[in-house]
């Protein structure tokens, strides 16, 4: 029974770990995109952005998640959706796009570790996300 206990405990400070390691990305975040939407910021951005972002069948709002999610990670991207009502098909694109196109920085770092071409990798993956983008925009209904 003590054994069961200190395994629970063991594995609640790590759940807590874990929850506070989340907290500091995406919390600031949300209050980023929150402040952005407040003053009137992300409404001029995503006014500029709606034609390209419409290829996808985004609102203009999303070209801010995109961003976050490629250059930054993907739960400071989870922070940035949570703070822009998206609808359930929009939220699939986007997560669609961001598991093919994410942490593009970190990554062609450990891509040109590996010994490929960071560059061409980036354009791959920056390439595949958007034509996924307009094929589940194409698709899902």
């Amino acid at each position: 029974m003590q054994e069961v206990l200190m395994i629970a405990k063991k594995g609640l400070l790590s759940g807590l770990k874990t929850l506070w390691t989340l907290a500091k990305v995406v919390a600031p975040v949300y209050f980023l995109v929150s402040l952005l939407e407040l003053t009137g910021i992300l409404a001029v951005l995503a006014d500029w952005l709606q034609p390209f972002m419409a290829l996808f069948g985004l609102p203009g709002q999303a070209a801010l998640i995109l961003v976050i999610g490629n250059f930054v990670n993907l739960f400071s991207a989870i922070g940035a959706m949570a703070a822009i009502s998206l609808t359930p098909k929009e939220i699939t694109i986007i997560a669609s796009m961001l598991l093919i196109s994410h942490s593009l920085i970190m990554e062609g770092a450990v891509v040109k570790k590996a010994g490929a071409n960071p560059f061409f990798h980036t354009i791959l993956r920056i390439t595949l996300s958007a034509l996924v983008g307009v094929i589940f925009n194409q698709l899902i209904k």
